[in-house]
């Protein structure tokens, strides 16, 4: 008897413990940011001010900067977004702890859109679904 209240007590507890995590995710995947640019790490990830969380830009494959053609995707990507308030909707949060964001200019332009635009990326279609058209 005492074996089957102390279970049910600590699955009970184990519920809320659950709970209240997959709260927290769900509350951080459905905020939006809006900051300035701080820093650009290379060309689909980024930092923004007051922000200890990396942005990784939804729908948006780039080279890495130490790849062949990085060094231009990560240049292009800071020319485009660097000193710039934007506006990010949090989508999910990857493996390394980035949120992973369909992010916007002041002006409303998409950047992946931008950057897909501008040949220095591709669109990341196992994720994106053809949302931008190129897969």
């Amino acid at each position: 008897m005492i074996y089957r209240i102390a279970l049910s007590v600590f699955v009970a507890l184990a519920g809320l413990v659950v709970s209240s995590q997959m709260s927290v995710a769900v509350a951080e995947q459905a905020s939006v940011l809006e900051a300035r640019v701080s820093k650009v790490q290379d060309g689909d990830t980024f930092t923004l001010k007051g922000q200890s969380r990396r942005i990784r830009v939804w729908g948006l494959d780039a080279p890495e900067w130490d790849h062949p053609g990085g060094s231009d995707a990560t240049a292009t990507l800071r020319h485009l977004i660097s000193g710039k308030t934007l506006t990010c909707q949090v989508l999910d949060m990857d493996r390394y702890g980035r949120y992973v964001a369909q992010c916007f200019l002041p002006d409303g332009r998409d950047i992946a859109a931008e950057m897909i635009r501008s040949g220095v990326a591709t669109e990341y279609c196992r994720y994106s679904g053809g949302f931008y058209g190129t897969c």
